[in-house]
């Protein structure tokens, strides 16, 4: 024994060395280092065990717990027999001994390794595994300690990690379902033992009828009193051993539940019994009984009272989380609603003592959470099961949801519950759009509950009635590209929207009077202004009036978003009903955006400027948005209205033109200046009325976009001015023939606009004539990235329009993409310019290819083959970074639409294209690790494949009838061997996302092409194979003893 104290001693000398905080990092990979190799050696097992059972050094027996787990899970294959033999029956004993006196992380980890040799030996060579943990359960002294091993044993063996067979997991699932019904009884008989050991029923009587815990709600709730009696009984105070075996027995039964099916050994005692533990939950005065007896008596806190009711609601999600339910289990879910809403009504019930949210603040943070969960989970699975039972009384059931919801104590709470009316409100959309012959008697049912729910959702986006609440949103900090109070204001809205979509009427009744009260405020304000030294200014000094206005204001904001969130319900079939609600919307907005641009309020002086310009400029934009939001009823409406255009149209769109035009400035903010861009963009594109181009405002913008000594605005909005000027011009008018859209007239006006657009961009070509003067570098990289910004954008909005937009796009753009090309040599080594210039020819190719006709095709791909040399390719990935790949994926892309291309004409470029592919990119990326350029070229390759079969297959089809597919002519053998190749060594790769593509492009080759029929490499012949062996393989040779020859 000497040599394994002896080496027990070094161990633990050794682990508090490796754990210290003077040990450096070289000596931590020495000491780590010998312990691996300690682990390795055949019979360290024997040593682990001495350690375990004689230290109470928590590292050594952490590490020796990992020898055996690595043992069990790694190299068990190639254990002996009599060794598993021992191991089987010591580490148990070495628990049963010392489970009371381990530290719990230790214990757990034992237990976890004892469940790891059940996975691979149990019944065949470990017969009694799961009978000693039964046999645990029921023995009182070891009631925890066989709870914790149930728990692991459903943990690992009933939803096992991936280095089990198939038929292995199947096996112990079926082992393990075939002891559910025990489990689940020994699991029932452990609650119910505890519940009534500490009941008090005997002692105290539960409240009478008259003591208002029960209504007329809870006896609709509930089928019958005597079940209403029983959830009634005061709830017990345990002792903090029974709390912490129910804690287990309810952790157990939520993992069982979330694995095994809905049946009947899932009895209505057990469902009984985990409903008296969720009242654990909400009781508060039980919470407070508790934390009063816990000073004096060996009593749980109510924290851990509360965790108690945490837990039972775990369960009880778990079984409301499954979908398919047997016909004989669905009384069995009734009863646990009609039960869960008895806690529902519990919590949501106002008195004397407490409010709905100060109860709903006292509860445990994550009870709340769960409730909300089951409620969820009840809406969106179980409510259209549930609505047929006439005993289950949905509306009622939406009243406490409506308490619960406008309630809750947090922001995320209140989220989480506006996603369950959301869901709520999807369900009826649906159930209407399927019964459309009871969309009337289902709107009545539900209709009081909806218009509740739109005024108080409408009153919560509403400083003026939850100023408080709003305010301690965080308007700054991005989170998935939204603020806290855009996240509040769109989930709200989006619940508006949906109601207005059931209920038109009522909804817009509803809003546009509050949205009304809002506006006179912000129209009032002209009287306020006054005249100052330096410019305008807001005569609204005092601070509470400053306030007030900061409010309205923001409400006003709030409210535009949500009129424009509604725009979509005034269109399509329902236009001409709901015309004059949607004409006195779009007077308003039309009315509110003159108003603010006229009067310039985004310019003003006020006493506050850091809050309210903000609000001011965040005013104007969201009119702007919200007009924008109506461009398709506009456009409806142009439609109507194409043949009279009536004066009252022409207005609205003159007036428009009118609010956007002083916007288009430099002196105007960027949120401003963007939104009124996005609208004219919106009357450019989707409204297109016939005379926009002969409005005076419309003209004013051409002017200021052409004229070279206008200051240019940012980027952003430079490009969207341009492509709204550009699609007036190219775009077709809706309803008129093709002899009346005037298109002589327009292709001139266009290339005149591209003309100055290009100006500068195109002087950057030399000529013989006019050498090319010496500009920096900086300032010639700019004109290419600002003009090609541009003509990219429009090149791309216009590409899905009719052949004749295309057209005079192309012949205004010409002489610029000859410029462009010419230019593409002198910037080869520029990634930078190289980049947005292949950006613009992908553009170009994909949307005007047949514009550009087939010889300055061939010329821009032959240019390209050219420039793109191996050298030059291996400088762009390997040196120039993420740009440099970038260049390389788009030209890749360039040449993913050449092969796609139907017909003959880019056939000659196929030899040269693969040998680009195969002779120069993919040897430079074939060992990188990085994945840059690889999922582009391997598109590319499948893409040659795909569209170019018969390039390397030439038969025709009478040849394939009488020879067979397998016997079809092969030509261009090598290359086709090459690009299987590529493919193959892909799947060896560690990059999961390209082994899925390149996995995904074979089999579409097998489905189209019978890829697998032919006499191919060996390597797609058994591409299947391969992929299925290999993990097999890798865990093979892990369980091989040290030195043995691996597979």
């Amino acid at each position: 024994m000497a040599s394994e104290e002896a080496s027990l001693r070094a161990l633990e000398s050794l682990m508090t060395e490796f754990f210290h905080d003077c040990t450096t990092n070289e000596r931590k990979r020495e000491i780590e280092e010998l312990l691996n190799n300690f682990a390795q050696q055949i019979g360290a097992w024997r040593f682990c065990l001495y350690f375990l059972s004689s230290t109470r050094n928590d590292y050594v027996m952490m590490y020796s717990l990992t020898v055996f787990e690595n043992l069990i899970n790694k190299m068990w294959l190639g254990v002996p027999s009599q060794d598993k033999m021992e191991i089987r029956s010591c580490l148990p004993k070495l628990l049963l001994a010392h489970h009371k006196t381990l530290p719990y992380f230790i214990r757990n980890k034992l237990c976890k390794v004892i469940v790891d040799i059940g996975r691979q030996d149990w019944p065949m060579f470990y017969h009694d595994f799961f009978t000693n943990i039964l046999q645990l359960i029921q023995s009182p002294v070891t009631t925890p300690l066989g709870l914790i091993m149930l728990k692991t044993t459903s943990e690992e063996l009933a939803c096992p990690r991936e280095d089990l067979s198939v038929a292995r997991k199947e096996e112990l699932r079926k082992l393990l379902l075939d002891q559910v019904q025990t489990v689940l009884g020994l699991l029932t008989g452990i609650l119910e033992t505890v519940w009534d050991k500490h009941s008090v029923t005997a002692a105290t009587p539960p409240p009478s009828p008259t003591s208002g815990e029960s209504g007329d709600l809870l006896s609709n709730l509930l089928q019958s009193p005597s079940s209403a009696k029983l959830l009634n009984q005061p709830i017990p105070i345990l002792d903090v051993e029974s709390e912490y075996i129910c804690s287990l027995a309810l952790e157990c039964l939520a993992h069982l539940f979330s694995w095994i099916p809905l049946s009947a050994s899932i009895t209505p005692s057990l469902l009984t019994t985990i409903f008296h533990f969720a009242r654990f939950g909400c009781d508060i005065r039980a919470r407070k009984m508790a934390s009063v007896n816990g000073s004096s008596q060996n009593c749980v806190s109510g924290q851990e009272r509360g965790r108690l009711g945490v837990l039972a609601m775990s369960c009880i999600n778990e079984l409301m989380s499954k979908n398919c339910v047997p016909m004989e289990f669905e009384e069995y879910l009734l009863r646990m609603f009609q039960q869960t809403f008895y806690l529902l009504q519990k919590i949501t019930k106002d008195n004397n003592a407490h409010t709905v949210k100060s109860r709903l603040e006292e509860l445990d943070e994550s009870y709340i959470e769960k409730f909300t969960d089951f409620l969820r989970l009840f809406v969106s699975v179980h409510l259209r099961r549930i609505e047929s039972y006439s005993q289950f009384p949905v509306v009622e059931f939406l009243t406490l949801l409506f308490k619960y919801t406008f309630h809750q104590p947090t922001h995320e709470g209140y989220f989480s519950c506006l996603d369950i009316w959301t869901l709520f409100l999807d369900y009826l959309t649906s159930k209407i759009k399927s019964r459309l012959g009871d969309k009337e008697a289902v709107l009545n049912r539900y209709e009081d509950a909806l218009v509740l729910l739109l005024t108080e959702v409408l009153n919560r986006i509403q400083f003026r009635y939850n100023q408080a609440q709003l305010e301690e949103l965080d308007d700054e900090t991005l989170d998935d590209d939204q603020t806290e109070w855009q996240r509040y204001l769109r989930q709200s809205l989006e619940v508006v929207a949906k109601v207005m979509e059931l209920l038109p009427t009522h909804a817009f009744s509803t809003l546009f009077p509050v949205l009304q009260d809002n506006l006179e405020v912000y129209l009032g304000l002209q009287q306020f202004i006054v005249t100052s030294g330096s410019g305008h200014r807001l005569n609204i000094t005092a601070e509470n009036d400053c306030r007030r206005l900061h409010c309205s204001l923001r409400d006003l904001s709030s409210l535009l978003q949500a009129v424009g969130r509604l725009a979509e319900y005034f269109i399509g079939d329902v236009f001409a009903a709901r015309f004059n609600d949607a004409l006195t919307v779009v007077e308003r907005l039309v009315k509110v955006t003159l108003y603010g641009s006229q009067i310039k309020l985004y310019n003003i002086e006020t006493a506050v400027p850091s809050v309210l310009k903000p609000d001011l400029i965040d005013v104007h934009a969201q009119s702007l948005a919200a007009l924008q939001a109506y461009s398709h009823w506009l456009a409806q409406y142009c439609s109507e209205v194409h043949r009279q255009n009536t004066q009252q149209f022409v207005t609205l769109i003159s007036t428009t033109m009118d609010a956007i035009t002083p916007l288009i400035s430099t002196k105007v903010q960027d949120k401003l200046l963007l939104s009124a861009c996005h609208l004219l963009v919106s009357l450019a594109t989707t409204v297109r009325p016939v005379f926009l181009i002969s409005i005076p405002a419309v003209q004013k913008v051409f002017n200021r976009i052409t004229d070279a000594s206008a200051l240019r605005l940012v980027d952003k909005a430079q490009v969207l001015v341009c492509r709204a000027l550009s699609n007036i011009l190219l775009l077709p008018w809706p309803n008129l023939p093709e002899n009346e859209q005037q298109w002589p007239v327009r292709s001139i006006n266009h290339a005149s606009l591209i003309s100055a657009l290009s100006r500068d961009y195109r002087n950057l070509k030399p000529s013989a004539v006019a050498p090319q003067r010496k500009m920096p570098l900086d300032d010639t990289k700019l004109i290419i990235h600002q003009t090609l910004s541009v003509l990219e954008d429009i090149v791309e909005n216009i590409s899905g329009e009719s052949t004749k937009s295309r057209q005079i796009c192309y012949q205004s753009l010409q002489e610029s993409v000859q410029v462009s090309l010419a230019l593409f040599p002198a910037f080869i080594h520029q990634s930078d310019v190289t980049d947005e210039m292949l950006s613009f020819f992908l553009t170009l190719f994909r949307g005007l290819r047949v514009q550009m006709g087939v010889p300055f095709t061939e010329q821009i791909i032959q240019t390209f083959l050219n420039m793109f040399t191996r050298e030059q390719l291996a400088e762009s990935i390997l040196h120039e970074g993420s740009t440099g790949c970038r260049v390389v994926e788009k030209f890749l892309k360039i040449l993913q639409v050449v092969v796609q291309e139907p017909g003959q004409v880019f056939k000659p470029f196929l030899p040269s294209i693969i040998a680009l592919c195969m002779e120069q990119v993919y040897p430079i990326i074939a060992e990188r690790p990085s994945p840059d350029v690889k999922a582009e070229l391997f598109e590319l390759l499948f893409r040659t494949l795909h569209h170019n079969w018969r390039y390397f297959f030439k038969s025709t089809v009478l040849a394939s009838v009488q020879r067979g597919i397998a016997e079809e002519q092969m030509e261009n053998e090598p290359q086709f061997s090459a690009i299987m190749q590529a493919f193959g060594q892909s799947f060896l790769q560690p990059d999961i996302h390209l082994f899925k593509q390149n996995l995904f492009y074979l089999e579409t080759l097998n489905t189209k092409q019978k890829l697998y029929h032919k006499d191919l490499p060996s390597f797609t012949q058994n591409v299947h194979r391969l992929v299925n062996d290999l993990r097999y393989y890798r865990l093979c040779n892990d369980s091989l003893p040290p030195g043995t020859v691996k597979l």
